[in-house]
């Protein structure tokens, strides 16, 4: 694919969260979010971590490959997001949000 002076891809890749979204969806049912970050709470270094969330907002809860599998699927697709700060993937939406930007929903 053609590159802008930028370095930015002139056609941005979609297709590409679609189908994370869709995959997603499926492994995990009732997700309407995923929270990402490298900071897993039962690790001392950095880990790749999820926490699932339904439309309501509450917690799904995760089994442990499940939450890395996700965590690293996010990764994967987005490698050039700052991952120094957790990052939240509208799965309705195919968007990535820095949590810390996003308005109305906790962590």
């Amino acid at each position: 694919m053609l590159a802008m002076p930028s370095g930015t891809l002139a056609c941005p890749d979609t297709a590409r969260q679609h189908r994370l979204a869709a995959q997603l969806t499926d492994m995990i049912p009732g997700a309407a979010t995923i929270r990402v970050s490298l900071t897993d709470p039962t690790q001392a270094w950095p880990h790749p971590h999820a926490v699932a969330k339904d439309a309501a907002g509450e917690a799904i809860e995760l089994n442990r490959t499940t939450v890395r599998v996700a965590a690293r699927w996010v990764l994967r697709v987005w490698p050039d997001a700052d991952w120094s700060r957790p990052h939240i993937f509208d799965l309705a939406a195919t968007t990535l949000t820095r949590s810390d930007l996003v308005v109305g929903r906790g962590r």
